[in-house]
């Protein structure tokens, strides 16, 4: 399988899937032919339990293609798992419980163009048909001006670009359709702190299920007393128009008996430029590590969280309040965020 592809994330992610061998499917979900160059698969890999009951965690990375290190987390994981697959009876005892999805190059076009946007021009996080209700930055929050200039949303009425159509068709039906699941979606560049971020993007109202994120953030900080994260709404930083996660949460609210918690990780790349400030004559170098070091500890930092995930979903009946209990939880949330 292993193809010599221009993009060097691209062929450990399709070494990792012959390692993985019969532990793991595979499939490109959608090919992306940039106007010159090569064409790129989108892979989805999917491990663990398919029962539709059993809860899932995705794992999401490379939406812009400027933020490579996202991409790089989401398989640094994957290689933590599959290289744990011979011998760790721990972890096939947690994947008889979940699903785990990887979808660690959502944009392989735009990351082989050194481009944000997807190679047609489009910002896949200002693609998705939800309108902000309220007030939005100029450009930044989304805009249908032009594709020559920063976060493009694509014109009026057209369909999902085909990236984000792949990213919507795999949570749709490896996570919306299961009672329990959480999905991480990895990126850099905002700010000198890693942040989580939960929805909503579009609104600065609060979401149905705020007492289930707060309880997760509860059994996270116990876990994890010294974490590195600022947890928040994204709408306590800006609003957009278009979040694919918006987007599919609010798909998956139309069913009360589910519950799909989308996070986006906001690595602090502004940090590795302070360090190294010679980063802000690359655009490269704006949203990623360019030293190795630096690079290696990024890698490392996040491990914990994305493992958490997994386990946290795994057990999510053990921590996710009681009907009884979401209304004083919500409450809560409410004097926390908001």
């Amino acid at each position: 399988m292993s193809t010599a592809h221009p993009l060097p994330e691209l062929q450990t992610l399709e070494r990792l899937i012959e390692l993985g061998g019969r532990h793991l499917q595979a499939r490109p979900v959608r090919h992306v032919s940039p106007p010159v160059g090569p064409s790129f698969p989108v892979w989805a890999i999917t491990l663990g339990n398919p029962d539709p009951h059993c809860p899932g965690v995705g794992y999401f990375g490379g939406v812009h293609g400027l933020e490579r290190i996202g991409a790089e987390v989401v398989i640094a994981f994957l290689q933590n798992i599959v290289t744990r697959l011979s011998w760790d009876r721990s972890l096939h005892r947690l994947l008889d419980e979940v699903r785990l999805v990887f979808m660690p190059i959502v944009n392989p076009g735009g990351m082989w163009a050194a481009t944000r946007a997807n190679p047609r021009g489009i910002d896949l996080m200002r693609n998705a048909p939800v309108e902000a209700r309220e007030k939005v930055p100029w450009l930044m929050g989304g805009q249908r001006l032009s594709a020559g200039l920063p976060w493009y949303r694509g014109r009026l009425g057209d369909p999902l670009e085909t990236e984000s159509a792949a990213l919507c068709e795999v949570v749709q039906a490896e996570l919306l359709t299961r009672p329990f699941s959480l999905a991480l979606d990895c990126h850099s560049g905002f700010g000198i702190s890693d942040r989580l971020w939960f929805p909503f993007a579009h609104t600065r109202e609060p979401i149905p299920h705020l007492a289930e994120v707060r309880a997760l953030k509860t059994i996270f900080e116990q876990a994890h007393h010294h974490h590195p994260y600022i947890i928040e709404p994204q709408s306590t930083q800006y609003l957009t128009h278009g979040d694919l996660w918006d987007h599919l949460y609010l798909q998956a609210c139309t069913d009360p008996a589910r519950t799909f918690l989308p996070l986006t990780l906001e690595m602090g790349s502004w940090l590795w430029v302070k360090k190294n400030p010679r980063q802000l004559f690359s655009r490269k170098g704006i949203f990623n590590p360019l030293i190795g070091h630096r690079q290696q500890r990024v890698l490392r930092r996040h491990l914990a969280l994305l493992d958490f995930l997994a386990r946290a979903a795994g057990s999510h009946a053990q921590w996710t309040p009681a009907p009884h209990e979401r209304a004083n939880g919500h409450a809560q949330a409410l004097v926390d965020w908001f």
